[in-house]
């Protein structure tokens, strides 16, 4: 399977993409046992459902990358795979209102980082950081079993990422997009059902991707374009057609994670339940830094033609 070099794409050479199966794989073979095997062990029906929910997310993005498959398809396994997961916390006493919200996060959560999987080694890096961020915080929490599962998700990114890193030689396609996206929601869910306070600081480790995504789509949904078709509208896209290379843009991204988000998520983990405000700070100073170097991208006339014309 190649990925061919097109109007929409930020590469230049026809590269081989799927290279995320590789992390399935990994993954698959060390996650139930860290979940199953150390303390606190996670319930035999929770870890199921997320190793079946990985396989479902994993085999329709590895389909997709054969053949493209419509909205509708992809979203239903999505669904049934967060679904799972959701039936298992509410078999171990999550109240049935919380249904609606975890399958739009987690449904949500798959898809951004398919979307801002565009250039070499972005994904890979983030999901490295969120990863080794979250084994961090179980640690702290006395939860071994989740973060040895989360270190697993991290390592095995690591291995990807010494391939997909600029100039890339493989990708890694829909099968490990979508299975980064469910991992992160799927971990962080957990984490949220031992400490609810520990969501501020999960939301806040995946704040650079959720702002660039969100707004990226907020906009083309505003000027009536088709949100889930293939673009170059993200940030880190204007970036690289600015003249930025990959490698740069990567590290550009990596810098704001270690040097703002992850000071704010200690913050709000050490606030707990007054979390919530260090959340909304850390979304608005990334909004407000996206928004600055989304106006710079646009400055030069060639590159507003090219925006309004994607």
């Amino acid at each position: 399977m190649l990925d061919q070099p097109g109007q929409r794409r930020s590469h230049s050479a026809p590269t081989p993409r799927g290279g995320g199966i590789g992390v399935v794989v990994a993954v698959l073979a060390c996650l139930p046992g860290s979940l199953l095997w150390l303390p606190p062990s996670l319930p035999s029906a929770t870890v199921a459902a997320a190793s079946i929910g990985l396989v479902l997310v994993a085999a329709i993005g590895w389909w997709d990358d054969h053949h493209a498959l419509p909205v509708l398809p992809r979203l239903a396994v999505q669904l049934a795979a967060i679904g799972l997961v959701a039936f298992a916390f509410i078999a171990t006493g999550m109240a049935w209102a919380w249904l609606p919200l975890l399958l739009l996060a987690g449904v949500g959560s798959i898809n951004l980082h398919n979307f801002m999987d565009g250039i070499d080694g972005l994904l890979a890096q983030q999901a490295m950081f969120v990863m080794l961020a979250m084994a961090w915080l179980a640690w702290r929490e006395e939860q071994a079993a989740l973060a040895a599962a989360a270190g697993v998700v991290a390592l095995a990114c690591v291995g990807f990422w010494v391939f997909n890193r600029a100039p890339a030689r493989i990708f890694m396609g829909d099968v490990g997009s979508g299975a980064m996206g469910y991992l992160i929601f799927v971990i962080g869910a957990m984490l949220w059902r031992t400490d609810s306070a520990l969501i501020w600081p999960v939301a806040i480790l995946c704040g650079a991707f959720v702002t660039d995504a969100g707004w990226t789509l907020a906009g083309r949904m505003w000027r009536g374009r088709r949100w889930y078709s293939a673009h170059r509208e993200h940030l880190y896209q204007w970036l690289v057609r600015k003249g930025a290379g990959h490698g740069r843009v990567g590290l550009a991204y990596a810098a704001w994670n270690v040097l703002v988000l992850a000071p704010l998520a200690w913050l709000a983990w050490h606030l707990k339940e007054q979390g919530w405000w260090v959340c909304a700070v850390s979304y608005l100073l990334t909004s407000g830094m996206w928004m600055m170097l989304k106006r710079r991208c646009l400055r030069r006339e060639p590159y507003r033609v090219l925006y309004v014309g994607s």
